[in-house]
């Protein structure tokens, strides 16, 4: 099993900038897929970025491509999300989750571990 724990999360003022940080315990695979959901309060949980552990691929959400980049060192287990020029609609619990499998995907049901959130609010 795959454990994960969110932490970068806070107040922020649009425009501004927040990293979020993705630290797994457990046992961890190179191969496993590792993906950023978001969601925000009435709403579905929606993808934000994937990347694969192996590196080389990452894949973003329509309203996050330009001002949020992924990544990650597997050195050390941790995922990141730096989100720049955050908006007001940024505003969500943001969750870190992995998936047995090398291949990012957008659903919600095929990631297999999820980490518990880091609540990102953006004041205009």
């Amino acid at each position: 099993q795959v454990q994960l724990v969110e932490s970068g999360g806070g107040l922020v003022q649009a425009g501004g900038s927040l990293r979020l940080s993705c630290a797994a315990s457990g046992r961890t695979f190179s191969s496993y897929a590792m993906g950023w959901f978001r969601q925000a309060p009435g709403k579905e949980r929606e993808f934000v970025a994937g990347i694969r552990w192996s590196g080389g691929s990452t894949w973003y959400g329509v309203s996050v491509k330009g001002r949020f980049t992924i990544s990650r060192d597997n050195a050390k287990n941790t995922v990141y999300l730096q989100m720049n020029s955050l908006k007001p609609e940024d505003t969500a619990v943001y969750y870190c989750a992995a998936r047995r499998g090398p291949e990012v995907t957008y659903a919600v049901n095929e990631y297999d571990y999820w980490g518990q959130g880091t609540q990102v609010t953006v004041s205009s």
